[in-house]
């Protein structure tokens, strides 16, 4: 491709994967979906960051939703059919669009909602949505045109799998041994995670390399 010709559909001049198009519909903020393994460090990552975030796991349906996959005779919470993403989407596309959103409150330990808060932005050109789901909505997003890029974060899996049990324990997520159960599963299975999450669109990348990313979007918003 010739230097003066502009980045093929799809890729920004900064490698990022949505750039804006010249004439497009313009909102004032746009999502970076982070997505990564359990305990891969997106939490961290968006503490950091200090930018308006959403998480995505407060979109997750209450335990006793209709329907719900299982899985070691659990509700599998990994498996997306667990989270409702029509209500994530309408969320972001709201905060895109009008500056705000009304975002549930979900509380990991009992599976239940327990209410919900009002996110209002304050002129930011980004906002992180982060969770193990997001690779799910790219293409919705994409779509509605308030995407500005998505992420997944990877780094070695025994290290990921050591904060991810730390994490849960700490919290008290649920009974030790279905947490060690469940996070050597996700350790095994790893690999064919992240694939997927990239065959959905999203870029793999080290935290470090994911947090110089966000940055310079929300430096050039």
């Amino acid at each position: 491709m010739p230097a003066d010709s502009p980045p093929p559909d799809g890729v920004g001049d900064d490698g990022g994967l949505f750039a804006i198009p010249a004439g497009s519909r313009q909102v004032p903020t746009r999502v970076v979906l982070l997505t990564g393994p359990s305990g891969s460090g997106k939490s961290s990552l968006v503490r950091r960051l200090g930018l308006p975030t959403v998480a995505l796991d407060d979109f997750y349906r209450d335990v006793d939703h209709p329907g719900l996959p299982r899985r070691y005779g659990i509700v599998d919470w990994d498996d997306p059919a667990s989270w409702d993403r029509e209500a994530a989407v309408e969320a972001l596309v709201s905060l895109c669009r009008e500056g705000e959103a009304t975002i549930p409150v979900y509380d990991i330990p009992t599976s239940r909602r327990t209410g919900e808060t009002r996110l209002v932005l304050d002129g930011e050109p980004v906002v992180v949505a982060e969770g193990i789901f997001a690779a799910e909505i790219v293409a919705d997003l994409r779509r509605e045109d308030v995407l500005a890029d998505a992420l997944c974060l990877v780094r070695p899996r025994l290290t990921t799998f050591w904060f991810r049990l730390l994490r849960d324990l700490g919290e008290g997520r649920k009974a030790p041994t279905t947490l060690v159960r469940r996070g050597l599963a996700l350790m095994r299975h790893e690999p064919e995670l992240i694939s997927g999450w990239v065959a959905k669109g999203c870029r793999d990348l080290s935290p470090a390399a994911a947090e110089q990313t966000v940055r310079r979007l929300a430096r050039q918003g």
